[in-house]
């Protein structure tokens, strides 16, 4: 499998999150001094400087969480990819889309996330529970927000499809697709029924290699989109 990664984006949107971290540090800091000093004229400045802490801290989570760690959430999909032909191409932060996979078995909006515990799908809502300890501590401090991730997947397929009609002018762009990945080792998926293909990593590959058999893309095809995406 070939990987193509936007290593000069990942560098700086780690260093993003280092910096508004510790800014957040910073800020809150200062505030939670002002508030002790109980000066009335400063009130407002402390309540400024604690807002203004806790979103730098969401945002220094935020980055953290996607570029600041390693394994990052690109690492655990090459990861969990890897084994697979030369004919698949991976790219990570290079194209519309943070992680897309074109090959053989088609054109695969993958979305990963690292959650804890038991992951279901009630037909409106995703929901985690289970866990322990580390799933609490995680939903306090940094546990990345699944929200809606099959609407997500819309968002990205609309916005690749427009991405790559201006690429492929005359050409019909092949279906696209998209695979909720849960990354954690402690994740343990129960939602078949989900909107959108949803598994955990270590079934990623058999999975993909799988849907080769009912993929409808010619090789003219995936040189077609990687072409474009090269642009």
């Amino acid at each position: 499998m070939q990987i193509i990664s936007n290593k000069k984006l990942i560098k700086r949107n780690a260093t993003i999150g280092q910096v508004t971290s510790l800014s957040s540090l910073l800020v809150l800091g200062v505030g939670m001094y002002i508030s002790f000093k109980n000066a009335e004229e400063y009130f407002a400045i402390s309540v400024g400087a604690l807002l203004v802490g806790f979103i730098l801290s969401q945002i220094g989570i935020y980055f953290g969480n996607r570029f600041g760690r390693s394994p990052r959430p690109d690492e655990f999909l090459d990861t969990g990819l890897k084994g697979l032909k030369n004919t698949y191409t991976i790219y990570h932060y290079s194209t519309p889309v943070p992680n897309l996979l074109v090959g053989p078995a088609g054109i695969w909006l993958l979305l990963p996330f690292h959650q804890f515990g038991d992951v279901t799908y009630d037909g409106k809502k995703w929901k985690t529970k289970g866990g322990g300890l580390t799933q609490s501590y995680m939903k306090i401090f940094g546990q990345e927000n699944m929200s809606r991730p099959d609407l997500d997947a819309g968002m990205q397929k609309e916005k690749l499809i427009k991405a790559l009609k201006k690429q492929m002018l005359e050409e019909e762009i092949p279906s696209i697709h998209a695979a909720i990945i849960f990354t954690s080792d402690s994740a343990n998926v129960l939602a078949d029924n989900a909107p959108v293909p949803t598994m955990h990593l270590k079934q990623l590959k058999s999975f993909i290699r799988k849907e080769v058999k009912d993929a409808k893309i010619t090789k003219a095809e995936i040189n077609a989109v990687n072409s474009a995406l090269a642009l």
